[in-house]
């Protein structure tokens, strides 16, 4: 089979050159630019699979109409549609969900799913998380869809579409009623690579949280201070 893996992320593109060589009878094709996602390449190849593992960037709709493109996205489907799935599933105290690998469709995160994986996420920073969540796509999904006749289903149940967050949302002073365990979620889900992280503002400072860890009764946090441009 020919196959192509459309990503962005180093996690994602050192588990893309993992999968090529377990799997070698198949032909692996990277895309890391959106320039180079056209019909026109595409159809060089002619693959059998587009997998999209966090991939950020709209796809033609004439890729998706004329090969089995298929993206992956947290959450439970169809709770959970639309951006930032990990901080918004973390800032509602959910810790356990499902990723999904499901067709790519017309509606944001409403294809038709293929399969679903467990994953949980009480601990950790958002950067280890979509490291393990890159492991399971490239070493668990994507396999399980080469090698099994997989008839993908419809999304049932009630539609919950989560909106993309903003930098300004990044500010500590918007949780509210704070506590401890806020707190750390709140750093942690934000504690990623180019990822707008946790900060608070005094006067023209500017002060950056990473790193955090918790015990019963304390949140200690790596913080970077900066003067405001």
């Amino acid at each position: 089979m020919n196959i192509i893996i459309a990503t962005l992320r180093e996690h994602n593109i050192n588990n893309f050159h993992q999968l090529k060589e377990l799997y070698k009878a198949h032909k692996f094709y990277l895309i890391t630019n959106k320039s180079d996602l056209t019909l026109k390449n595409i159809a060089k190849i002619n693959p059998d699979y587009i997998f999209f593992p966090h991939w950020s960037f709209y796809i033609p709709q004439e890729i998706y109409d004329n090969y089995q493109c298929i993206i992956f996205h947290l959450g439970n489907l169809p709770f959970g549609r639309g951006g930032s799935p990990l901080q918004n599933l973390i800032i509602r105290g959910i810790y356990k969900s499902k990723i999904c690998a499901l067709k790519a469709s017309a509606t944001l995160d409403g294809g038709e799913i293929y399969l679903k994986h467990d994953i949980s996420f009480k601990n950790s920073n958002a950067q280890k998380i979509y490291e393990r969540i890159s492991k399971i796509i490239f070493f668990k999904l994507i396999p399980k869809i080469l090698h099994t006749k997989i008839t993908p289903q419809k999304q049932k149940g009630k539609v919950v579409v989560f909106k993309r967050r903003t930098k300004d949302q990044s500010n500590i002073n918007m949780l509210k009623n704070p506590n401890l365990i806020k707190i750390y979620d709140f750093i942690r889900m934000l504690d990623a690579v180019d990822y707008p992280k946790a900060f608070l503002e005094i006067n023209n400072i500017k002060i950056y949280f990473q790193n955090a860890k918790k015990s019963h009764n304390q949140v200690k946090a790596e913080v970077v201070f900066y003067e405001k441009e």
